[in-house]
């Protein structure tokens, strides 16, 4: 993924089972972000860090997807417990994950694993790629740099 690339376009369930298109937000900014599951630590800062900042990103007129492999009725009790007011979408196959390469090999507790890797991709009104944070190591302050580089451009 690389800044003026074509995003590749995917359809997905939501957590009420409709399906969820890149094309339905054509003429947006969309953040489009991959995490490893829900409910756990990690991904539970960087969602609530999103829902925290979901005014401001609104304001900049952009839509927040977030994808993990969970199924619906797990992004449902996430979605409700943690009151995120954005759309989850499943994706159990890790078909979309691979296209947008947030899945494969990484290290955890220092052993090499294939998993979702938590990455970013913001894709701009016209579907392409305008910048893609591969690989994020901090899922608490990342929210708040994606909002700071929707800022910018604004």
């Amino acid at each position: 993924m690389n800044p003026g690339d074509t995003a590749p376009g995917f359809t997905l369930p939501d957590t009420q089972g409709r399906n969820v298109s890149l094309s339905d937000f054509r003429g947006r900014d969309v953040i489009l972000y991959f995490y490893p599951k829900d409910d756990t630590p990690g991904c539970t800062k960087e969602a609530c860090g999103f829902r925290d900042a979901w005014s401001d990103i609104q304001k900049l007129g952009a839509v927040v997807l977030g994808v993990s492999a969970d199924d619906a009725a797990s992004h449902d009790r996430f979605a409700v417990k943690y009151r995120l007011p954005f759309t989850l979408l499943s994706d159990s196959d890790h078909r979309v994950m691979r296209e947008y390469g947030a899945y494969g090999e990484k290290v955890m507790y220092g052993r090499k694993v294939l998993g979702v890797i938590r990455s970013t991709v913001w894709i701009g009104p016209d579907g392409r790629v305008r910048r893609h944070w591969g690989r994020v190591s901090d899922a608490g302050d990342h929210p708040s740099k994606v909002l700071g580089a929707l800022g910018a451009r604004a």
